[in-house]
């Protein structure tokens, strides 16, 4: 003990500018990585695994072990070979955020006005069919795309490339039609694809939740949320309640404001593009 008090003592005279800088480095390091692991399961196994290091660091250290320092020392090369098979899933979608992040310029592009108009009139619209979806108890599933790429998505489903409207949404999830199961995946103010397949949420955030309504839906919804930066917008079909997912977080029971305002500022619609947008629908229904 009072050798590893000695090292402490003579570390720290030994501290300078280059030593805090190393040391806010490596925190920075840690902090990235544990950013990016929230909300998933490697985060609760990250945390056991930490407090077992510092379990062994310090029993180590503490006592005299010469056995079982050999067989740290000796498992400790395997333990650090297991860690990106054991992490695989979670590395992977943390390696995509690192990417995502070098398209900053892109993600925060000033879209055209009239790009934002037809998002604007493709948000009315979603949210008008969201309601009545969710009146009726038909379970839906709209995602709409940002800026990524969601070509794999296209090629499991239904190509349409209909015009966004919310009698066809409406038409497409009412029980026991072809293209009810899935989802629908919005582009600007077209619907591309139907009936599809989106990735399964493995991150502990529905389980938090105290009720048991949430289902399929609710877990491809915050899965593709994950996994890129669309905003995914799901109607309950056993209580009607409305959701929207983005970024790996679940709002749940919003009403048509509370939607509307929600996808805008996720999708950044400044307020002359809204007004814009709605003047053009009056004349449109005119």
């Amino acid at each position: 003990m009072q050798e590893l008090i000695n090292n402490l003592l003579f570390t720290f005279q030994r501290f300078t500018w280059a030593s805090v800088l190393d040391i806010i480095l490596v925190a920075a390091v840690f902090g990235l990585v544990l950013f990016l692991l929230r909300d998933t399961e490697a985060f609760t196994l990250l945390r056991g695994v930490f407090v077992l290091v510092v379990l062994i660091i310090l029993l180590t250290t503490i006592v005299n072990l010469p056995a079982f320092s050999w067989l740290v020392r000796t498992l400790t090369p395997t333990l650090l070979l297991a860690v990106p098979v054991i992490f695989a899933p979670e590395l992977r979608r943390a390696l995509e955020r690192v990417g995502r992040i070098g398209e900053l310029g892109l993600l925060y592009r000033r879209r055209n006005s009239q790009e934002s108009i037809k998002i604007e009139k493709a948000i009315n619209a979603i949210a008008r069919a969201a309601v009545q979806l969710s009146e009726h108890r038909h379970g839906a599933l709209i995602v709409l795309k940002r800026f990524e790429y969601l070509d794999q998505y296209y090629k499991n489903g239904v190509w349409l490339d209909a015009e966004l409207t919310p009698q066809l949404l409406m038409q497409i999830f009412y029980p026991n039609t072809p293209l009810h199961d899935g989802a629908v995946i919005v582009e600007s103010d077209r619907i591309k694809a139907a009936s599809c397949v989106m990735p399964l949420s493995s991150s502990g955030v529905l389980n938090s939740l105290p009720e048991h309504s949430v289902g399929l839906r609710h877990r491809a919804a915050l899965g593709i949320s994950e996994v890129s930066d669309v905003i995914a917008v799901v109607v309950s079909e056993e209580t009607g309640t409305i959701s929207i997912a983005h970024r790996g977080r679940l709002i749940r029971r919003l009403d048509r404001d509370r939607l509307i305002n929600s996808m805008r500022a996720f999708m950044a619609i400044e307020e002359t593009d809204q007004k814009a947008a709605r003047a053009e629908q009056k004349v449109d229904n005119k």
